[in-house]
């Protein structure tokens, strides 16, 4: 029943039970549509009626439920509110992710696609599975690794038994998944990526159907060497198609091939994409850039927006780092548990923590027990900088700037530190970074002197940077190196021979310093 035509823009879904509809004010903003769980008729007729009473702006677009008799159609109707019913085996958590995926689907491809744009419905496994149907004239379903309903074509009423269920969300017959067994369906789905055929049964009721498994996708697969089959990878799922009221199409396995490759991508891409809660953290840090509305954040990450708030960054010593999924997680549950209000958030190989209201004497001391914990479970070695609290949320994206511009550095002694604390190596750091990015900065008497290294195998460069470390000891320089003072001093002639300059002149002496360290940088030539 709609009593404004059944064209309603639905941009948010709720699942509402009896209780929350009880405590419910008519005032309260709903979402676009409502899905009521175990909800009898009387209670969602009470409720319809004080949402009549309403601002009619904040009152929902449609609500769906299992219970739709007259009357509560007639006040929904009166109230300018659609009401859909649910099919009575139907669980409603299925129907409020069924809906959510595809508002999902709908927001990440344009609302007005290019003409004559072939693959604008693959953006999501609802497009996906509508084009396949399309093109095979059959009827698609989506499942995950674990059976588990991901997306589904429209059907014409030729749905069987198995379909309809699945759709549901519950289990199909015993006698059904025994005879699949059988068959031998599920094995030869383990073993491999090839089209099987399941032919119809008319005493159990289904039509025909053919089934591919969805193999991850494998980067090294065409690489030079690499022999094909030889390591099994477990399944992301599989995509059924079955038979309706017309034949299939005779190039149905190339597409169901086909559509298992695009099945894999987008899984992967739901997989590893961040959430919509990841992605405002990740704005709230300033992250992703652009212009942050605080209050609007704050609120949606129930955060308060005044008080002192301090930002931790986190990152690998070395080169190993275990999974970013993995590490995040077991982080989370960290800081969830020192505060309630924390987030966690992270990018590439470093990870950040926000926490709120933090009470600054205990932060270094709980940051160092976390790093300790998350080494021993991991075995990677990691080190944090801690920004100084700021007042409020509207710093926070400064904050994590802050220790960004610590971790940039090589690690020191400390394995928690502060930018205060790192003060010498960040400055010497970035400024060794500016003097490499500039060309014109570059100074040419130390190219000389770094070629003459090169052509006559010496060791003029690092005589020289020892002979600086140690402010002029030749002693000392030369116990480094091992070799004899007066070689040392020998070296250091030659070496302000080349260079032109002296190295009693402290000015000097600082250029070359900086340049030295300028060309020790990570990634600099030379």
């Amino acid at each position: 029943m709609a009593p404004a035509g059944s064209e309603i823009v639905i941009r948010s879904v709720a699942l509402l039970d009896a209780d929350d509809l009880a405590v419910a004010e008519p005032g309260d903003a709903a979402a676009d549509l409502c899905v009521l769980a175990g909800v009898p008729a009387d209670v969602a007729l009470r409720w319809v009626d004080r949402l009549a009473a309403s601002d009619p702006s904040r009152r929902p677009a449609a609500l769906v439920t299992k219970e739709a008799p007259e009357d509560l159609c007639r006040a929904a109707g009166e109230a300018g509110i659609a009401v859909g019913a649910m099919h009575a085996q139907a669980r409603a958590e299925l129907v409020l992710s069924t809906v959510r995926s595809l508002i999902e689907g709908a927001a990440s491809r344009q609302l007005e696609p290019a003409a004559g744009e072939p693959f604008a419905e693959e953006s999501d496994l609802y497009g996906l599975a509508q084009r396949v149907a399309a093109l095979t004239r059959g009827l698609v379903s989506i499942e995950d690794d674990q059976s588990r309903l991901l997306a589904y074509s429209a059907t014409d009423g030729a749905a069987d038994e198995l379909r309809m269920l699945s759709i549901l969300g519950r289990e199909g017959p015993a006698e059904h998944l025994r005879r699949l067994r059988e068959l031998g369906v599920f094995d030869r789905l383990r073993r491999g990526s090839a089209v099987i055929e399941v032919p119809a049964d008319p005493e159990l009721g289904w039509r025909r159907r053919l089934v591919v498994s969805i193999s991850p996708l494998d980067p090294d697969a065409n690489a030079p060497g690499r022999h094909r089959g030889r390591t099994a990878r477990a399944s992301l799922g599989t995509i059924w198609l079955q038979e309706g009221f017309q034949p299939l199409d005779p190039d149905v396995a190339s597409v169901l091939e086909g559509a298992a490759a695009i099945a894999a991508r987008l899984i992967h891409r739901i997989r590893t994409a961040p959430t919509q809660e990841a992605l405002q953290v990740q704005r709230l840090l300033g992250i992703r850039g652009g212009g942050v509305d605080v209050p609007s954040l704050a609120s949606a990450l129930a955060l308060p927006t005044a008080g002192p708030a301090v930002v931790v960054g986190i990152a690998p010593t070395g080169t190993h780092l275990p999974p970013v999924a993995d590490l995040t997680a077991a982080l989370r549950l960290l800081a969830g548990a020192y505060a309630r209000d924390s987030l966690v958030s992270g990018t590439g190989q470093r990870l950040y923590v926000l926490l709120p209201r933090a009470r600054p004497g205990d932060v270094g001391r709980w940051v160092g027990t976390v790093l300790d914990r998350l080494t021993s479970r991991f075995g990677a070695p990691l080190r944090a900088a801690v920004a100084a609290p700021v007042a409020d949320l509207a710093e926070v994206p400064a904050a994590r700037a802050e220790v960004d511009r610590v971790l940039d550095r090589p690690a020191g002694p400390e394995r928690v530190t502060t930018l205060t604390e790192s003060r010498t190596p960040v400055l010497l750091g970035e400024i060794a970074e500016l003097v490499g990015s500039r060309a014109e900065l570059d100074d040419p008497r130390l190219t000389t002197l770094i070629a003459y290294d090169a052509d006559r195998d010496a060791a003029l460069v690092d005589t020289v940077e020892h002979y600086l470390l140690h402010f002029g000891d030749v002693r000392g320089a030369a116990a480094d190196l091992h070799i004899h003072p007066n070689t040392l001093r020998y070296r250091i002639r030659r070496a302000e021979q080349l260079l032109g300059m002296s190295l009693d002149d402290p000015d000097s002496r600082l250029l070359l310093q900086i340049q030295l360290l300028a060309r020790r940088r990570p990634g600099a030539a030379g």
